[in-house]
């Protein structure tokens, strides 16, 4: 199973520990595609530094048709993100949006209210991996695979 996992860089990279975690877990379930968004050497300017703008988008638009589903943390809000979730939405891709509620912040209605995107809240590693399993077994993970 191919996974398209979305989480900011150039939004910020304050939930990079939070991407690792997730990221580790979700590969009991296949290849994650886009790994790189865990990586703490990443920073706001991207893996790729000198790489042209147009490379990257076609590339990950390239990873994210050619998944099967897609994982997102949405706690720190991205333009990225939000563009990778509504080209997911348009494919038919099975959705699943992680959110951390806290510090006055709100998720956007555009990804709440969205019928294609199930989001789940948490607080904990622990909550999140319980969200991930959740959503393969309601995907009926064994017939993707």
């Amino acid at each position: 199973m191919k996974i398209y996992f979305c989480g900011s860089i150039c939004g910020g990279r304050d939930d990079v520990e939070w991407y690792g975690q997730i990221i580790s877990h979700l590969k009991n379930y296949g290849e994650v595609l886009t790994e790189i968004i865990g990586d703490k050497k990443v920073g706001p300017e991207g893996e790729l530094k000198h790489a042209k703008d147009s490379f990257i988008h076609d590339r990950d638009l390239e990873w994210l048709l050619s998944s099967d589903v897609v994982v997102g943390e949405v706690t720190t809000p991205s333009h990225g993100v939000g563009y990778e979730l509504a080209k997911a939405s348009d494919a038919d891709k099975n959705i699943l949006c992680l959110y951390r509620p806290g510090n006055g912040k709100k998720l956007s209605a555009m990804i709440r209210g969205c019928q294609k995107i199930k989001v789940m809240d948490y607080f904990t590693i622990d909550e999140a991996k319980a969200a991930i399993d959740n959503f393969f077994d309601s995907i009926n993970y064994a017939s993707i695979n």
